[in-house]
């Protein structure tokens, strides 16, 4: 499957001469002319196919407009993939990056067009029954491979704060929420930021978490079970793995047809593995003998989602939202954050 492609849209429009100026200077083995698409996807960052005759590139950019601070963090993006890359993790080799705002009207960064498969559905409906679990596992190995890096050893032992990144990330997302009074308030949020600061595990683990990892974040061999690269890496910083872990599980938590869930589909006859398997799976690769608080992972990773849409809201009703699924994304704001407030109730068994 393959993301849909389309003219840019109007509020995303930018100085194609410019950017091509700046591809002929910066970008080795350049070679126009250029011809710039939009991809359909992109809540946060919007992006683009850039074709030439030689070869096809992806740019990712700030989106137009007010921004909150620290949101839309395409340089980060940069920085962690050329290290991911050099250090052999499939991610796209990154060209170049742009801080000069006056050549296409924001920063962006221009990265390879890796030509792979791209799904949207965790169900893997695309692939023959007997193939899906070598798809999840291998899912299910990248995170694990991501988390047994070093950061030190690759050059991104300053890529975040190591420490209390429960309570930073609630305090972040919390001020985030509040600081947005365009977009309104909702119950189950207010609720939430009382009750995740009170909950925070004890112990504390660092590693490089990508923050937004789901099947459609990825791509994968066009033919193997293999991901050969994972996108979008706007939300990564060092923070706590068991944080990327329960974000990448809301699979199994949330319903299908939002966003990739699983949630009360028959796995054993679509031949998925149970959740409790592939938590198992993780385990057993990064040395662990368990999950203790699942509940405070999963609700502090539902909220985390809840926010997101939020800004997403938000930025609708200014007019810079850069999807047009955005709205669609904008009416679960409800659904996402009572389903973050269930997870406080539930009892996992650790």
């Amino acid at each position: 499957m393959v993301e849909a492609l389309a003219p840019v849209r109007a509020a995303h429009r930018f100085d194609e001469t410019g950017l091509l100026r700046w591809m002929e200077q910066h970008v080795a083995g350049f070679d126009g002319p250029l011809t710039v698409e939009q991809f359909s996807g992109g809540q946060s960052n919007p992006t683009y196919r850039l074709r030439t005759s030689g070869r096809d590139y992806v740019l990712r950019r700030k989106p137009p407009g007010i921004l909150l601070k620290g949101a839309h963090a395409v340089d980060r993006e940069f920085r962690v993939i050329s290290a991911l890359h050099a250090a052999g993790f499939p991610v796209p080799q990154a060209f170049g990056l742009c801080l000069d705002e006056s050549v296409i009207g924001t920063v962006f960064y221009v990265m390879e067009m890796v030509a792979g498969r791209n799904f949207w559905n965790t169900a893997f409906p695309e692939v023959p029954r007997e193939e899906r679990p070598a798809y999840l596992d291998a899912m299910n190995a990248t995170i694990a491979r991501l988390h047994s890096i070093d950061p030190a050893a690759i050059g991104l032992e300053d890529f975040g704060r190591p420490g209390n990144y429960f309570e930073r990330q609630v305090g972040r997302w919390s001020r985030q929420y509040l600081e947005d009074s365009e977009a309104g308030r909702v119950p189950a949020m207010d609720a939430l930021i009382e009750w995740l600061p009170a909950n925070i595990p004890p112990g504390d683990e660092t590693s490089i978490v990508h923050g937004d990892f789901r099947c459609d974040n990825m791509l994968f061999h066009p033919s193997q079970p293999r991901v050969i690269a994972v996108l979008d890496w706007e939300l990564s910083t060092l923070g706590h793995p068991l944080a990327d872990l329960a974000y990448h599980l809301m699979m199994y938590r949330m319903p299908p047809g939002f966003s990739t869930g699983l949630a009360g589909l028959d796995l054993p006859a679509l031949n998925i593995p149970s959740e409790a398997s592939y938590i198992a799976d993780y385990c057993r690769r990064t040395g662990r003998d368990g999950i203790e608080r699942l509940d405070f992972h999963l609700a502090f990773s539902l909220f985390r989602l809840a926010a997101i849409i939020h800004g997403i809201k938000g930025r609708m009703l200014r007019g810079t939202a850069s999807s047009p699924q955005a709205a669609a994304a904008v009416e679960q704001l409800e659904r996402v954050a009572e389903l973050a407030l269930q997870q406080t109730h539930a009892n996992f068994g650790g």
